[in-house]
């Protein structure tokens, strides 16, 4: 009975070894992986099953609209073009300046997209200042908003919306051959502000010389940054500006300018996207 049950293992092992060559056992890296779990959130396109005719509106081919111009339209885009059209309408209606308010001053006018530039000419001297309203409303923060008085409406109390944007002021000698450049902005406590001082509303931020014969500004030429800088030699340099007309009346009609010329983009520009929507 022994040598019976010695047989046994060695039976077995031939066996084992036996299959183990037939069939051998996977690598032992994807048995450490964890088991892949399956995803929880009722997802329309992960609840498409193999073989159902049903499909999610996302994997539905779309067909173009009955009309038969060949192009997709969807109720989405037709909500859309209701919303765009009662917003046109309602920008139109608080619009102040149908046309582009005038600069005091002899400032001359140019405008190219969102880029404007006032030129004015005093005593052989060329200044030029040039702004862009694109990012140029301040943002709205929340603590800002005050709560609608009672028996008031929540519209009646939406704020103004002013954009104040950073300009250049380029001050240029007659026959000169280097520009006194002057980066100017508008610091954000002192917008709107209403007080007896005469304090300036704008600030001068950066000051450099750039040559009149180059088409781009040179990072090379030294700036001088205001924030560091001696108030007696700020002054005069405010007071130069002030000379060549950039001084408060200046910047408040700027503001205004820049107001309606962002107002008026604005408009022009859901327009574009309402007929853009609204193409076939």
């Amino acid at each position: 009975m022994l040598p019976l049950l010695r047989c046994v293992p060695r039976a077995l092992g031939f066996a084992v070894a036996g299959f183990r060559a037939a069939a051998p056992f996977p690598p032992l890296r994807p048995l450490l992986q964890p088991a892949p779990r399956p995803c929880a959130r009722p997802f329309g396109l992960l609840s498409v099953r193999s073989g159902s005719a049903r499909l999610p509106s996302l994997l539905r081919p779309r067909r173009p609209c009955s009309c038969g111009c060949g192009a997709l339209h969807t109720e989405g885009d037709k909500a859309f073009v209701e919303f765009l059209s009662d917003e046109i309408k309602e920008e139109k209606k608080i619009q102040k300046h149908k046309s582009l308010p005038k600069m005091s001053g002899g400032w001359e006018l140019e405008v190219n997209g969102t880029e404007a530039k006032l030129v004015r000419n005093v005593a052989g001297e060329k200044i030029t200042v040039t702004f862009n309203i694109n990012n140029s409303i301040p943002p709205t923060y929340d603590g800002e908003e005050e709560q609608p008085s009672q028996g008031q409406k929540a519209e009646e109390q939406e704020p103004e919306l002013t954009s104040t944007p950073n300009f250049v002021v380029e001050v240029i000698k007659s026959g000169g051959k280097k520009a006194l450049v002057l980066d100017c902005h508008y610091p954000e406590d002192e917008v709107g502000q209403e007080e007896a001082d005469e304090s300036d509303i704008f600030s001068i931020r950066e000051v450099s010389f750039q040559s009149t014969g180059e088409s781009e500004w040179k990072d090379t030429n030294y700036t001088l940054n205001t924030d560091s800088l001696d108030w007696a030699l700020y002054d005069h340099l405010m007071d130069f500006l002030a000379d060549r007309g950039v001084d408060n009346t200046f910047a408040d009609e700027l503001v205004e300018l820049s107001t309606a010329l962002e107002h008026q983009e604005y408009i022009t520009f859901l327009e574009d996207l309402r007929g853009f929507v609204k193409s076939q």
